[in-house]
């Protein structure tokens, strides 16, 4: 019998929330050809010269606000989730914890799981929807660091579960927290990615903002496609709590070329202008609570909101270290072993 051992992989979080920190961070992960992926020099001087140093001091801030006596959230619900795996798993199969950037570092993980002698290796991204810049980045970098390996155990890529049952039910779950009939509209906002990007992953080059909603339905030419699992996400949520009125929109732009759309801030605003003043707000491109969610979404622009109007503008919690995401996530991995 095979020796399995888990990758459990997220974005990555700065170690402390000093400028420093952030600073490294933000280098990191920006200089990553996936994330920004422009050719080596401009990239290195948009990264170095402009986005980290500038940016590191604010950004500094609002960790500052995230963080907890036990640290970065990102960090400690991950730490909570492979713990929970083990206590469910019994023993069968080994599981670590990484981040893409910063630490615990990807080789640091990877190099435990292989003194333990595992025979494959499962790559478990915690991003429910693929993208070339979360999880393609995390296989990209497995794959190069496997390669310096003698011997290399087989390895299975788990790429994306955008309607895990599991987790559909645990986002509602916590949704159930609040009164749905209270809220005028529900907002389903994702992390955004330019949307060179999203056109690059079309192999057709026929169908990505070419056909009128091309990411509400899924076909073959869409499978694989960040925005269209955001709609399958979405979607399923909906359908478990029966909501009708909801829009799919996107988050944390960076620069001034076109990301997916539409976008969050924009639609906050044009649901004040219909008059709608109770906003309910799914993040489900993350499953820990980390800055976009707790501070972009839950200060930032609930403050924007309220400032022009709006009266109620609440964040349903993410996955965390819900016992029920946490059961999910081991059966996913157990349906690889």
């Amino acid at each position: 019998m095979k020796k399995t051992g888990v990758l459990a992989v997220n974005l990555g979080t700065p170690d402390a929330p000093s400028r420093g920190a952030v600073y490294r961070y933000l280098k990191q992960f920006l200089l990553d050809p996936r994330v920004i992926d422009y050719s080596w020099l401009p990239r290195n001087l948009l990264v170095r010269g402009i986005i980290a140093p500038f940016r590191s001091g604010s950004s500094a801030k609002l960790y500052q606000r995230l963080w907890t006596e036990e640290g970065s959230p990102i960090k400690f619900y991950g730490e909570r989730l492979v713990d929970g795996i083990r206590d469910i798993n019994q023993g069968a199969y080994a599981i670590e914890l990484a981040m893409r950037y910063q630490n615990p570092s990807l080789e640091s993980a990877l190099e435990k799981l292989l003194e333990a002698q595992v025979d494959r290796i499962i790559v478990f991204p915690l991003f429910p929807q693929y993208a070339s810049a979360t999880t393609g980045s995390i296989h990209d970098e497995v794959m190069r660091l496997l390669r310096k390996q003698q011997t290399i155990p087989e390895v299975v890529m788990i790429n994306s579960y955008p309607t895990l049952p599991g987790m559909i039910e645990t986002f509602s779950e916590n949704a159930r927290k609040y009164d749905l009939s209270e809220y005028d509209h529900v907002l389903f906002s994702y992390h955004g990615l330019p949307q060179r990007q999203l056109k690059k992953g079309d192999r057709t080059k026929q169908h990505c903002l070419k056909v009128a909603d091309c990411c509400n339905t899924s076909c073959p030419a869409n499978r694989m496609c960040y925005s269209a699992q955001c709609h399958q996400t979405s979607h399923a949520i909906a359908h478990k709590l029966g909501i009708e009125n909801y829009t799919v929109c996107f988050q944390s732009r960076l620069g001034p070329e076109a990301w997916a759309q539409p976008y969050t801030s924009v639609v906050i605003e044009e649901n004040l202008e219909k008059g709608n003043k109770n906003l309910l707000v799914f993040s489900p491109a993350f499953v820990a609570d980390c800055l976009e969610t707790t501070i972009e979404i839950g200060y930032e622009y609930k403050e924007e909101f309220q400032e022009k109007g709006g009266e109620k503008l609440d964040l349903v919690e993410s996955l965390n270290d819900n016992p029920a995401w946490i059961k999910s996530a081991h059966e996913l991995i157990s349906s690889y072993c």
